[in-house]
């Protein structure tokens, strides 16, 4: 029975599935058995693509009682107690394995990478140039190098290694979007789009090339040029979702809410959902409106992942737009839950609490976020607002000028300041605030009338505005 399976495989009978089970039930079993070379690689392959690292080393362990002296089993056995943390073990396989192939690149190239994680970069950095010469794939040594160089925080030499990298394989998309990250680091993505540029007049239909220049356009904020560089990229290739997604990002930073969606769709056609395509999508329907479709994106989100706090607050967000304030502080509290250090989360939470009347706990949370994110204006204004509406309007001032200490030409603040102290009678105060907010910025002196409805409260208002103005 034993060699009729082996014949089998051999011969290719058998599916890579039917293998697997075959070989998970010999082990349950505790039955003899044997695999060629081949055979144990794709069952290790299979068991670390999903994540099973134990099962994976069993594989290998028993793969290696078998063929004791293969350096292929010994690389995956080292990457597999790389993957686990376990890197003094692993640099002991490999050292084992140099015995057995001195000079593998293979060899070099993973210990390198088992001392970037471990932090010893010069010993990385000596591996991995030590492998350079004799590997026939440069790209990916150069790639770790760079890796190497970016995690010691030396960008200049990071970015030399991933051009590198790129000179040798265009399509090296790992290498481009380091490459990105570590411009933008160093302040030289400006500089980067004559590189990108270099490589599309040698390739035109480079799709990466495109791409990484997208990416270099947006975080300049030239969202126009990179939706034509991300629309390039997917008219070289039709089913590059990583375009589609970022060309949605792009659209939704243009306020183009129905072409974001559009293209969030369209990453979907194209890869598996994902919690964060899914938020995304759920947003551009958030920003047109449409909140009941927004909401299902969101449940959509954290159905994929239940620990996926964007989507609770995304729902928590659309429900209060709906008036649905006891619903929304369930669903945003779940999200604070996940992400207690979310200064958004605390403030939304805080504007539900306060519109269904749990003054205090409204309170609690507007403090919290102004620990966490003292630099947001909204913060102070919203906060300062509940009490000003519950007549404390010594405590409304307190919290506005302790905004104004944190952002003194924040202009909003001091008009809020002078509606308050006006509300409270001083008004010697109030107009030493105002004559500092229509220096910062006059326009905005029109949020004063909506603290002042009457007509002719108003008027009185104005003709003192007109004044310092003068």
């Amino acid at each position: 029975m034993e060699q009729d399976f082996k014949d089998r495989e051999e011969n290719g009978d058998l599916g890579w599935a039917a293998i697997r089970q075959r070989f998970e039930e010999m082990l349950l079993n505790q039955s003899p058995f044997f695999f060629d070379l081949d055979t144990y690689e794709h069952i290790i392959a299979d068991y670390t693509e999903e994540g099973k690292y134990a099962e994976a080393l069993q594989a290998c362990d028993l793969a290696m009682r078998q063929y004791p002296f293969s350096v292929e089993l010994m690389l995956d056995r080292a990457q597999l107690l790389s993957n686990t943390q376990r890197f003094e073990e692993a640099l002991d396989v490999l050292t084992r394995a140099e015995s057995f192939n001195p000079g593998d690149s293979d060899i070099l190239s993973l210990k390198g990478t088992i001392y970037t994680l471990m932090g010893d970069y010069e010993k990385s950095i000596e591996a991995l140039q030590e492998a350079l010469p004799l590997a026939e794939e440069k790209d990916d040594i150069h790639y770790n190098l760079g890796l190497a160089y970016q995690s010691w925080g030396r960008y200049p030499e990071a970015i030399e290694h991933y051009k590198q990298s790129i000179q040798h394989n265009l399509n090296n998309e790992n290498a481009l979007y380091e490459l990105a990250y570590c411009l933008d680091l160093v302040d030289e993505l400006e500089g980067s789009l004559s590189y990108y540029q270099q490589f599309i007049d040698n390739d035109p239909y480079s799709h990466n090339a495109w791409y990484n220049m997208g990416i270099a356009y947006s975080k300049l904020e030239r969202f126009e040029e990179a939706v034509q560089a991300y629309e390039y990229a997917t008219l070289i290739r039709e089913d590059f979702a990583s375009a589609y997604f970022n060309l949605g990002n792009t659209y939704m930073h243009l306020g183009k809410f129905e072409l974001a969606r559009e293209n969030y769709k369209k990453t979907l056609e194209h890869e598996e959902p994902s919690p964060e395509t899914y938020c995304c999508l759920g947003a551009s329907y958030e920003k047109m409106n449409q909140f009941e479709l927004a909401i299902a994106y969101y449940k959509k989100a954290v159905k994929l992942d239940a620990l996926w706090d964007e989507g609770w607050y995304g729902i928590g967000v659309c429900l209060d737009a709906q008036e649905k304030w006891f619903e929304a502080v369930h669903f945003l509290r779940k999200a604070l839950k996940l992400d207690e250090s979310n200064a958004d989360y605390w403030l939304a939470v805080a504007d539900s609490e306060a519109k269904i009347g749990n003054i205090l706990s409204a309170l609690e949370a507007y403090q919290q976020a102004s620990e966490l994110d003292p630099s947001s204006p909204e913060v102070w204004l919203k906060w300062s607002l509940v009490l000003y509406e519950q007549g404390d309007y010594d405590r409304a001032v307190e919290i506005v000028l302790t905004g104004m200490d944190e952002l003194p030409e924040e202009a909003l603040l001091y008009y809020r300041a002078t509606a308050y102290l006006l509300s409270a009678g001083s008004y010697k105060e109030a107009f030493n605030y105002l004559e500092n907010a229509l220096v910062l910025n006059y326009e905005q002196h029109i949020v004063l009338y909506d603290f002042f409805p009457q007509v002719e409260t108003q008027k009185a208002l104005y003709k003192i505005i007109e004044q310092y103005r003068k």
